[in-house]
C-alpha cells in the first residue's frame, strides 16, 4: 500500500509568524501520526522560514523510532550535514533556485550528476535511503539508477494542473516512467500539488508508488475540515486506491 507521509512545514511557517511555538510542532506530528500517518516529512531551507534545523532534530528524535521520517533538501552543505547528524530513515534530494516560493523543478540529473552521485553513494553509506526529484519524464529512470538513487519522487505539479485541466498528458508520461523504473529496479514516491481529489487517479493509474508526500493541500483543507479528519480522508484514498 502507498505510504502517507504528512509534510508539516505548512504547521512550522504558521508557528513562525508570530514567534512563539503555537501551533506546537511536536503536537501536530503527533497527531497526524494519531490521525493515520505512515511517516512525517520536513523540508529545513536555508532561511528556515519554516522548518529548523532544531525542528528537523526534534522530529527524529521524538517520533525517529515510531515511524520513518523523511528529509527534503538541496545539495547545501549545512543540509548534508544535518541529515548526516539527525539520519532520517529518508533523504529526498530536491534543487532549489534562490528565493524560490516553492519547489518547481526536478534535477537535471545529467548536468549534475557529478555532484548527486557522491552525496547519494555518503548517504547510502550511513544507511539513509536516498529519493531524489525528479519531473516526470521516462528517462528519469536510469538516469536516477545510474546515480545509486534508491528512489525517484516524481515532481506531480504537472500532473495536478493536467488533472484540472482534463488532461492525461503527463500521467501518461508518469505511467512510462513507472514501466522503465520497474525496469532498472528503482521505486516511485510523489509529491507536490496532490490533493483528495487527484490523488485517486494517480494511486490508480500508477500502482508502484511507495509513498506519497502531501502537506500544502491537506492543510488547506484542513482549514475548513479539521486536520485529523483531513490526514485520515488522505490516508483512506492511499488504503483503497493504491495496490496493497
Amino acid at each position: 500500500m502507498t505510504q502517507l507521509s504528512v509534510n508539516i512545514n505548512k504547521a512550522a511557517l504558521l508557528r513562525n509568524s508570530r514567534g512563539t511555538n503555537s501551533p506546537d510542532l511536536m503536537d501536530i506530528a503527533r497527531r497526524a501520526l494519531q490521525a493515520g500517518a505512515d511517516g512525517l516529512t520536513v523540508h529545513p531551507r536555508v532561511d528556515e522560514r519554516h522548518i529548523t534545523r532544531s525542528d528537523a532534530r526534534d522530529i527524529v528524535q521524538e517520533f525517529g523510532k515510531l515511524t520513518e521520517v523523511n528529509f527534503e533538501g538541496d545539495l547545501r552543505e549545512d543540509f548534508l550535514e544535518l541529515v548526516l547528524e539527525a539520519r532520517p530513515h529518508q533523504c529526498t534530494l530536491v534543487p532549489v533556485s534562490p528565493g524560490e516560493i516553492t519547489s518547481h523543478r526536478g534535477w537535471n540529473f545529467q548536468k549534475w550528476s557529478f555532484l548527486l552521485k557522491p552525496v547519494v553513494e555518503r548517504l547510502k553509506s550511513e544507511g539513509i535511503r536516498v529519493s531524489v526529484f525528479a519531473d516526470p519524464k521516462p528517462e528519469v529512470a536510469e538516469q536516477a539508477a545510474e546515480l545509486g538513487a534508491d528512489r525517484i519522487e516524481i515532481y506531480t505539479e504537472a500532473y495536478a494542473r493536467d488533472f484540472d485541466a482534463g488532461k492525461t498528458e503527463t500521467l501518461q508520461k508518469i505511467m512510462q516512467l513507472e514501466e522503465q523504473a520497474r525496469k532498472v529496479g528503482i521505486s516511485l514516491n510523489a509529491g507536490h500539488d496532490l490533493t483528495l481529489e487527484n490523488l485517486p487517479t494517480l494511486l490508480e493509474s500508477v500502482q508502484d508508488i511507495k509513498e506519497v508526500s502531501i502537506g500544502h493541500h491537506l492543510f488547506c483543507h484542513s482549514l475548513f475540515h479539521g486536520f485529523e479528519a483531513t490526514v485520515a480522508a488522505f490516508k483512506a484514498i492511499c488504503r483503497k486506491h493504491s495496490k496493497p
